[in-house]
């Protein structure tokens, strides 16, 4: 790790098998804390390489625990967090509004580093037991629609980083990484990144796979849809910017995305957009991110239509039933 450090030190990239070895070495126990820091530190202070991004998903993905839900056509809707806005759970919410329309959800979610509440503080904290047990999880996806992978269980090699990310609270490569490494290797994949370079890195590496995928960016900085101004979506067939105004939605205030100052805030609010009770702005934002993937899976589908089958899953409480079922599953 030493020789690896002084090299990145001096502005010199990493190429994919190298990035790929080095990643493997801090999960075998082979770097000190200080050291796995520091490496974790240099990509806030310079842009990670398509390369090194690749390399470490591939060391991620071998040494992770699979599960095999072949079997259904599922999607993820995972955002890599990190984009300091603070919102509320949107991708986990909008996770329950596919699942109510029909579409089998493998989520991956993880707890939140640079934000209050990451998607699997609020599944815990509303009674969501964690598993790892590919026969519980098939079970809820087959009967309930959706399944929740909570990311340490399924990548137990990453535990020796997991206590020096909290330390640091900052995004680190690890939130780039979250949304490219579901164990369970799902046929869609709907994702929010929190900056243009790295939408494009997407890009790059989810083109090589078979995989059908969206990948979204807000303009002014958020990991989702926002709605707080124009967005790009980019997929295998197609780039574009949209504005809400083009997709008959208003325009939001920062504010009105707000999470909350705690998990339980969050919690509060995760609750009232369920049982209809969320404002317009937060009904709204859940609803064109499900539409996203819901148009991720049914590509030939109109956004409006993908719109209108959101909001009726929202509205009829098809979502709210999706959760209550998941919880007590």
């Amino acid at each position: 790790m030493k020789e690896v450090l002084n090299r990145l030190f001096e502005h010199k990239p990493l190429n994919k098998e190298e990035a790929k070895r080095v990643l493997t070495g801090i999960a075998k126990g082979e770097s000190n804390n200080s050291q796995i820091s520091a490496f974790l530190t240099v990509y806030l202070m310079r842009s990670i390489t398509v390369e090194e991004l690749e390399g470490f998903r591939e060391a991620l993905l071998e040494l992770c625990l699979r599960v095999d839900f072949s079997a259904y056509d599922t999607i993820d809707l995972c955002g890599t967090g990190g984009d300091a806005k603070n919102t509320f759970n949107i991708s986990t919410l909008s996770s329950f509004v596919v699942a109510g329309a029909g579409i089998k959800v493998a989520k991956h979610g993880n707890y939140g580093v640079s934000s209050v509440s990451g998607s699997s503080n609020v599944m815990e904290f509303l009674g969501y037991k964690f598993t790892n047990d590919k026969s519980v999880l098939e079970k809820q996806l087959g009967e309930v629609g959706i399944c929740f992978m909570h990311a340490p269980l399924f990548h137990p090699a990453m535990k020796t980083v997991a206590p020096i990310r909290k330390e640091l609270g900052v995004k680190t490569f690890f939130n780039m990484l979250g949304p490219l490494v579901n164990p369970s290797f799902p046929k869609y994949q709907c994702t929010g990144v929190f900056s243009l370079e790295l939408a494009r890195l997407y890009n790059y590496l989810l083109q090589k796979t078979n995989n059908n995928f969206i990948v979204l960016h807000s303009l002014d900085g958020y990991d989702e849809i926002s709605l707080t101004g124009n967005f790009k979506l980019i997929s295998k067939q197609k780039e574009q910017i949209f504005s809400p105004e083009q997709l008959g939605l208003n325009m939001l205030k920062q504010e009105e995305l707000f999470g909350g100052e705690t998990i339980e805030d969050s919690a509060k609010i995760f609750l009232k957009v369920l049982n209809g009770n969320g404002t317009k702005a937060q009904n709204d934002v859940v609803i064109v991110n499900s539409a996203m993937a819901i148009h991720c899976v049914k590509p030939d589908k109109s956004i409006d239509d993908c719109l209108a089958e959101a909001r009726e899953s929202l509205e009829s409480k098809k979502a709210l039933k999706v959760f209550a079922n998941l919880i007590v599953n």
